[in-house]
């Protein structure tokens, strides 16, 4: 009579091994990457709505609606594509806030006081000839840590 073995192992001792390795070189790639600082250098995205609306050929109106960053945001600088010819961009509320504009560069908004942070519903008006066709509006904002960051990018 002849006798046969049953093997019971799920897993071969060699997949075992290859696990077990494959596993420490991960685990050491995760701790060299925090003990070398690869990780240190993530910067955190800014999360404030803008929204924008063509009102008709000659304005554009740009509005901060706020959102987790907002209380943050120290100045705005918007540019359109095509940029218009004669812009000219005003804020409100004006009480403390400044808005000024070129024909070559952005719509700039500031608030004047000392430290001063943009209002949520603050809403600005561009005013300009060339805004009849599609108009590309893109939204610059930094805040009170020195970052800036593309907050609205958008073809109206």
């Amino acid at each position: 009579m002849a006798y046969t073995r049953k093997n019971d192992e799920a897993v071969s001792p060699v997949i075992g091994v290859i696990l077990m390795v494959a596993i420490t070189v991960i685990l050491a790639a995760v701790i060299a990457a925090f003990v070398f600082g690869m990780s240190g250098n993530i910067t955190k995205t800014k999360t404030v709505a803008i929204t924008t609306q063509k009102v008709d050929s000659g304005h554009i109106t740009v509005m901060n609606n706020g959102g987790q960053d907002g209380g943050t945001l120290k100045q705005l600088d918007i540019t359109t594509v095509p940029a218009a010819t004669t812009p000219f961009c005003t804020v409100s509320p004006s009480s403390v806030l400044t808005a000024t504009s070129s024909a070559t560069g952005p719509c700039t908004i500031t608030n004047t006081t000392a430290g001063g942070l943009l209002p949520v519903g603050l809403n600005v008006q561009l005013t300009g000839t060339g805004y009849s066709g599609r108009t590309q509006v893109t939204t610059v904002g930094t805040f009170t840590d020195g970052s800036s960051q593309v907050l609205l990018d958008t073809f109206i």
